[in-house]
């Protein structure tokens, strides 16, 4: 079987595009009751020209009334640290703090149970969309776990799809499981209950 994950970009593009703007997707059809959590993986070098396609991809559908909320975590946490106005103090003790208290730090503030998920939710509530991308999995490593962000997602995100872009290897087997693996290297724990994306079919 052909990995999809590996094509040209034009043709992964292609089969996203085909996949999400289909009704079957759309629809949940064919998932047995699973939620409906997709992982899409990438090379972590391919970053740059991956993120222009998300980009295009998510106008396209929008241009199709396919809404998109975009939702990239990198970003998202430094808005929920503004709002609790910590931003500047972060900023400033960084370097004072030394790397692991300023891990232990975000991994609090930026509980997904406690703060992520809750300003998800709230994005949700605001917005009039069809599916939800999830992208900057690698810049908020390793005060944010994507698996994680999964598993308390699961909670609020069950009426649409949820596309999670991840710079890493996502692999399912029946010997192992499922397992996320962070560019390719770093092992991000199990999730199951996502569907790759490239093994989806129209």
């Amino acid at each position: 079987m052909v990995d999809k994950s590996k094509l040209p970009m034009p043709e992964r593009y292609q089969h996203l595009y085909e996949l999400i703007s289909s009704d079957k997707f759309l629809k949940k059809q064919g998932q047995a009751n699973e939620v409906p959590f997709f992982i899409c993986p990438f090379d972590s070098k391919e970053t740059v020209e991956f993120l222009k396609m998300q980009k295009q991809l998510a106008n396209r559908l929008a241009g199709q009334g396919i809404g998109i909320l975009e939702i990239n975590l990198y970003d998202l946490s430094i808005e929920i640290l503004k709002q609790r106005v910590i931003w500047q103090d972060v900023l400033e003790k960084e370097a004072l703090l030394g790397k692991q208290k300023i891990l232990e730090l975000l991994q609090g503030v930026l509980d997904a149970s406690d703060h992520l998920i809750p300003a998800i939710k709230e994005k949700m509530k605001h917005a009039d969309f069809k599916v939800m991308f999830i992208s900057g999995v690698g810049e908020v490593f390793p005060y944010i776990r994507s698996h994680n962000v999964l598993n308390n997602l699961q909670r609020v995100a069950k009426d649409q799809p949820t596309v999670m872009f991840f710079p890493g290897v996502y692999t399912q087997t029946l010997e192992k499981g499922a397992s996320l693996d962070l560019f390719g290297k770093l092992h991000d724990d199990k999730y199951y209950r996502a569907f790759n994306i490239y093994h989806c079919e129209v």
